[in-house]
């Protein structure tokens, strides 16, 4: 391949974007930059594209999304009569653009087309592909990314993200398109004006809330509880959904962070616009001096992502974790609804495999069938429909990951930061109701099941060298697996690209999951540590299991894990 060829070819032909244009011509004779936008092109998996937004093949511009458009619209017509498709998009910088472009290459090859008229959370498009029975959606996201990301995901006709097989035939017929002559494209407004792209209505997202508000399970105790809530949408998309759905349950004091209620793809207070970083709760916490919250919760952009901080006893705000949330989320749900006498005999929780599994000693306890899956909610959303189509959709409790994704209800088949919030809230104001605060109900989860701590390490490994260094990495732990790590001796090794796991006594069993590049690292005393290439970032990330009798215990085994997966990274 020759860079610079490419590079000319760009400059002389991408010129639908003048954005496109001054970036080409400011890396004029800078090789470096070259390189970095036209190594390779944005490749195309089951998290569909993400990248930094610029131009070049390893951008996301009009010509990535178009051409990526393109080969998902020869897949459509390949494999569906009369193909439809739901498109949906969050604040980020050019998603509103990106979407129009996409819908216009999609009516141009004869699929019709569904499109929010504003920006709506992730998990009202998953919603949105069932209500209309298309064959498949895309939504325009970079979730928690930094600002200059945006991202193309693509969902099945059954409201998840697509499967490996999906995404593999669909990429086949991405790579055959050429990006400046194979793409078919119509006029986006006529398109709308002949029907061939449709609006979605409000009458759709009525209906999302509608089926969200089912998962209350104590709207009385909620009214009465007083709740006060700081919520921040983080710039992004759920501002409206979240606020909508906790008015419908009773809670009247909600006070919205206003620098970051509107949309804004710069996100200007929040540089990283991740419910896990604390950053992201700073200006929040400052108005909580004056308010006096019971609770701050802060969605991600496209919305299917919450965090939450709470005060402890000493009024000292606490950032709760995702598997915390997600075991107390579980235990509520769990205990609240077998007090009711609606808890199915079959129930079913379900996790990732790399969050806490302290929710599968939780599950157990209520005589819960529990499931841990690979990372990845459309795992989580594959079981669900599984289970719809064996007529059993209501015994799914609840699933969620440790990435501060959750999702109770079978009205998306993703992660949905609406219910969740509405659940995170009704869950503290009934232990309010109770004279606890969800840092107390932690703790008395820890005494009851002992102390799991969770943490996740990531490690950023930027451009063509990075991806190189990042396979090297799994390469080397696959062939020099650890006899022990921080004095703790590896019991098995489970390794998820082969599907196979090697206990130390050199027996072997099947893993019974599709491949993953992943390694896992059984300890003594049931700790653990887990290496994960993410799949769309350029990071890898050590999910690490420290169990222990007390607090410091279970903090003390985490460090030396920490250390330990420190070197496997250098």
């Amino acid at each position: 391949m020759d860079i610079n060829a490419l590079y000319n070819e760009w400059l002389e032909k991408a010129t639908g974007d003048p954005d496109l244009t001054a970036e080409l011509e400011s890396i004029k004779g800078k090789d470096d930059e070259i390189l970095d936008r036209f190594y390779r092109s944005l490749e195309f998996g089951t998290a569909g594209l993400r990248g930094v937004i610029g131009a070049g093949t390893n951008r996301m511009n009009i010509y990535t999304v178009g051409r990526a458009t393109q080969g998902l619209s020869d897949f459509l017509n390949k494999n569906y009569e009369n193909p439809s498709i739901a498109i949906g998009y969050d604040s980020r910088i050019k998603s509103d653009y990106f979407s129009k472009e996409a819908a216009s290459v999609l009516a141009a090859n004869g699929i019709k087309v569904y499109i929010y008229e504003e920006l709506e959370p992730t998990p009202c498009l998953s919603f949105a592909i069932r209500y209309f029975h298309t064959s498949s959606g895309i939504i325009l996201t970079a979730s928690h990314n930094p600002a200059k990301y945006n991202g193309y995901k693509c969902y099945n006709p059954k409201g998840y993200q697509m499967t490996d097989e999906e995404a593999a035939e669909t990429y086949d017929f991405i790579q055959k398109v050429d990006y400046f002559t194979g793409i078919k494209k119509v006029d986006f407004d006529e398109a709308v004006a002949d029907g061939r792209i449709e609006y979605i209505g409000q009458e759709v997202i009525d209906a999302f809330l509608d089926e969200v508000q089912k998962q209350c399970i104590n709207p009385d105790i909620v009214k009465a509880a007083g709740l006060k809530v700081i919520y921040t949408p983080l710039n992004g998309t759920g501002n409206k959904p979240v606020r909508q759905i906790l008015d419908r349950i009773g809670i009247d004091k909600v006070y919205v962070v206003p620098e970051q209620e509107n949309p804004d793809g710069n996100f200007p207070t929040c540089p990283f616009p991740n419910p896990e970083i604390k950053q992201v709760f700073e200006i929040g916490l400052e108005m909580n001096k004056k308010i006096g919250a019971d609770i701050l919760l802060a969605t991600d952009p496209d919305c299917d992502r919450v965090g939450i901080a709470v005060p402890d006893s000493s009024g000292e705000l606490v950032l709760m974790s995702g598997n915390e949330v997600g075991a107390m989320l579980l235990n509520y749900i769990l205990s609240e609804r077998k007090a009711k006498g609606n808890l199915p005999d079959s129930a079913i929780a379900v996790k990732s495999f790399v969050s806490t599994d302290l929710a599968e000693v939780i599950a157990k306890k209520y005589n819960c069938t529990f499931k841990n899956l690979l990372t990845g909610f459309k795992y989580i959303g594959e079981l669900i429909t599984n289970l719809e189509e064996e007529g059993r959709a209501s015994d799914f409790v609840m699933g969620f990951e440790e990435s501060y994704g959750y999702l109770a209800g079978t009205h998306a088949r993703d992660k949905d930061a609406v219910v969740a919030s509405m659940l995170i809230c009704e869950m503290a104001a009934y232990y309010k109701m109770k004279g606890m605060n969800l840092v107390d109900v932690m703790n008395s989860l820890y005494d009851e099941f002992g102390y799991y701590n969770n943490t996740v390490e990531s490690y950023t490994f930027e451009g063509a060298a990075g991806m190189e260094k990042m396979a090297g990495i799994m390469d080397t732990l696959r062939a020099n697996s650890p006899a022990e790590i921080a004095g703790y001796k590896v019991v098995a090794v489970s390794d998820y690209k082969t599907s196979k796991t090697t206990f130390a006594d050199g027996k072997t069993e099947a893993i019974d999951l599709p491949k993953s590049n992943v390694l896992a690292f059984a300890l003594d005393g049931g700790n653990k540590v887990i290496v994960r290439p993410s799949g769309t970032e350029p990071k890898i990330k050590a999910y690490i299991t420290a169990i222990g009798n007390s607090k410091a215990e279970a903090a003390a085994v985490a460090d030396k894990l920490v250390l330990a997966a420190n070197e496997f990274m250098k």
